[in-house]
């Protein structure tokens, strides 16, 4: 594939409920220790796939909303169970950590349960494309320089979420499908959509001047795989509200699942004693 080419560039719905088979599959902003967080629809992604390689590409433990209040339901930490067991698959998987749990940095280029810690790192493609993997708060001026205004707004966030929560469940009551509050919001202020446009300028800026074909982030939870000044930029979104993934086909495809409305069959159960009889629970739309 040619530098600044892609061949999938569209989200796609597909049925995962039979096991699909890539070279590679990026996650970000998991948001592990929150009531908002997709565990259990993580849970049957990661379990009907099968890859060579792993990313983790940053909040995937969010430290600091446990830091205010302990959440740690058995479905999380059958998502971190699930992540260490794929190296027992023979998947490599490397996490590259964000500002969320970026207590993990002063470990880059450790190895803790078959998982590497890397605070960057670039990723050859099956055809020969080389992209940039970094979370991307490195490029957001605010989290940068303003540790006070980052804090209220990611609180500010998670009230959102949570009216967001209520907002769906009468929703539900009524038998109308999920519908997000919060990014509907996100993309009617202006000031925040100029933000998503200066961040994923100064990505690229930065990714071309490292001289390789595409950038790979998350950060601000806007999937996207666009072409952007000769090269290709690519963010994972997230699994709070889109539930979406980038993969890497054999042949270097690259293309970006949307899984957040896909109806899953229950995961089955994990194979240690105490889990044997507390299947995951089936996801519905």
């Amino acid at each position: 594939m040619a530098r600044g080419a892609v061949d999938s560039v569209c989200l796609t719905a597909r049925d995962m409920n039979s096991r699909s088979n890539y070279r590679t599959v990026w996650i970000s902003d998991v948001h592990l220790g929150t009531k908002d967080c997709e565990a259990e629809k993580l849970l049957a992604f990661l379990s009907r796939v099968e890859c060579q390689h792993l990313y983790l590409v940053g909040d995937i433990i969010d430290v600091w909303a446990l830091r205010r209040k302990w959440y740690w339901p058995r479905s999380h930490n059958h998502v971190v169970r699930k992540i260490i067991k794929q190296d027992l698959r023979g998947t490599k998987v490397t996490f590259v950590p964000g500002n969320h749990d970026e207590i993990f940095r002063d470990y880059d280029g450790t190895q803790f349960g078959g998982v590497t810690i890397q605070n960057e790192v670039i990723h050859e493609t099956a055809d020969g494309k080389r992209i940039l993997i970094v979370h991307g708060d490195e490029f957001d001026a605010v989290v940068r320089n303003a540790k006070l205004i980052t804090a209220l707004g990611d609180w500010l966030y998670y009230v959102l979420l949570w009216v967001n929560r209520v907002f769906n469940w009468v929703r539900r009551k009524f038998g109308m499908p999920y519908w997000s509050l919060a990014a509907y919001i996100k993309g009617k202020v202006k000031r925040a959509v100029q933000f998503v446009s200066d961040f994923e300028a100064a990505v690229v800026k930065s990714a071309q001047e490292k001289e390789v074909d595409a950038v790979l982030c998350g950060h601000i939870h806007a999937a996207e795989i666009r072409e952007m000044e000769g090269l290709t930029y690519l963010n994972t979104g997230d699994w709070v509200e889109s539930c979406t993934a980038i993969v890497e086909h054999h042949d270097g495809r690259l293309e970006l699942l949307d899984l957040k409305h896909l109806e899953w069959e229950p995961v089955p159960p994990f194979r240690e004693q105490e889990d044997r009889r507390r299947p995951a629970a089936s996801l519905r739309r």
